[in-house]
């Protein structure tokens, strides 16, 4: 059975079943699998930090990230075999300012790798960056991650 993850949510699913989330922007798809219990988790990130704010906890990458990890370790998952896939993170808008503040999707993704590295959580896969849309979907039985675009159609990561 496929399982959509609205934005600012996060979902796990096992064996057989899969995770997608649409219109990926400057939002992160953060795709963890546990490859020994095949569960996977899916996370649409939208804002790389919470600043203390404890509604919808998947819409931000501090707060998201270890909500996710609690569901699929909840499901019967370990933290030690959880590999991390991503796609997203991409610049939707030229840049006519300097400013931080419109590099979300640069920041999404800086933000996530920082978080991960730091929980020993490898990166294995990425599609970030660049100025399109994405639509991912992780396959939980096998762990491939489905990137689409409508420029360059699917590819697995």
């Amino acid at each position: 059975m496929m399982h959509k993850v609205g934005m600012a949510e996060a979902k796990v699913a096992g064996a057989g079943d899969s995770l997608r989330t649409l219109g990926l922007g400057s939002c992160v798809g953060v795709a963890l699998y546990d490859p020994i219990v095949k569960i996977g988790g899916l996370l649409h990130v939208m804002l790389p930090a919470s600043g203390g704010k404890t509604e919808l906890p998947a819409k931000y990458v501090d707060t998201g990230l270890p909500y996710v990890i609690h569901l699929m370790k909840d499901a019967g998952a370990q933290t030690r075999h959880i590999i991390a896939k991503l796609a997203g993170g991409a610049q939707m808008f030229a840049l006519t300012t300097g400013s931080d503040i419109v590099r979300v999707g640069p920041r999404n993704v800086e933000a996530v790798s920082q978080w991960l590295q730091e929980a020993g959580i490898p990166i294995v896969a990425t599609d970030v960056g660049g100025s399109i849309g994405r639509t991912v979907e992780l396959f939980t039985e096998t762990g491939a991650f489905s990137i689409r675009t409508a420029q360059f159609g699917e590819r697995f990561l």
